[in-house]
């Protein structure tokens, strides 16, 4: 049985992938075969409750693939790894038959569940290089996950993932409803931009309220530290009362265009800007 399913792996292997050659040159040169051939023993080390031993034979493993597998998952027939390196699957994980893994992958914990914490992949499932399927998820049969793409929900049969956070993108061959893969907003964009709106507003309202001194500006020649030495000291000074942005001299002041800035990002239209 062993030896039997080494060599379903192997053929596996030489079926996908073009560059494989035949079977003698996967069996000494493909990383991801000797992950699963340590892989057996170590599970069954595993089963039968001698850890350390399991342990012991899943790092020597590791130390020689670059592919971590723990000794407590559940891997199926056929299924090829391909380069490997940086591939983690942990404890409670399980892969289907005819799954394919490519290098980076990570079929990980959230670090907030017990018992079945890691994900299980059903048959015929590709997971691509650097993507992370995270949690106790199901991902069904025939499964495509992108590139890169970080899954935190379980994923019906015959879909493709792609992003962070995954987003289903084709359901059996399909394009979903709404797909719009030009358009997709930037989360993080968007949280800045909403940052640095709150930024504008409150400068306006300190500027009317204390005046211009009041705001503390930072030119190109300043560090991290001496900031926060001077917010520690609290070397801001007393405000300067009354001061119109409106006649301000001096050209490089940030704050003598506010209220266009206010104007523009509550939606006014202004030439000048």
């Amino acid at each position: 049985m062993f030896f039997s399913g080494i060599r379903e792996n192997i053929n596996a292997i030489v079926e996908k992938d073009p560059a494989a050659r035949n079977g003698l040159e996967v069996l000494l040169c493909y990383p991801g075969v000797w992950a699963i051939i340590f892989h057996r023993p170590a599970h069954w080390c595993y089963k039968h409750n001698l850890k350390l031993a399991a342990r012991m034979i899943s790092q020597f493993a590791r130390t020689v693939t670059g592919i971590e597998i723990h000794p407590g998952a559940k891997l199926g027939r056929r299924i090829m790894i391909d380069h490997g390196m940086a591939v983690i699957i942990g404890e409670t994980a399980e892969v289907g038959d005819d799954c394919t893994i490519y290098q980076g992958v990570t079929l990980g914990g959230t670090g907030k569940d017990e018992g079945k914490r890691h994900p299980t992949l059903g048959n015929r499932v590709m997971v691509s290089s650097g993507a992370k399927v995270l949690g106790p998820i199901k991902i069904g049969d025939d499964c495509k996950i992108g590139a890169g793409a970080v899954v935190l929900h379980e994923v019906p049969s015959g879909c493709t993932v792609v992003g962070i956070p995954g987003k289903i993108v084709r359901r059996h061959g399909q394009l979903v409803d709404d797909m719009d893969q030009m358009d997709m907003p930037d989360p993080m964009a968007v949280e800045l931009e909403c940052l640095r709106r709150r930024v504008v507003e409150l400068e306006q309202l300190i500027v009317r309220e204390y005046g211009h001194d009041a705001i503390k500006r930072c030119d190109k020649d300043c560090q991290y530290e001496e900031i926060v030495k001077e917010i520690n000291n609290q070397v801001y000074g007393e405000p300067e009362e009354g001061h119109d942005c409106s006649t301000c001299d001096d050209e490089n002041c940030s704050l003598r265009d506010v209220d266009k800035f206010i104007d523009e990002i509550r939606g006014g239209q202004n030439e000048d800007l």
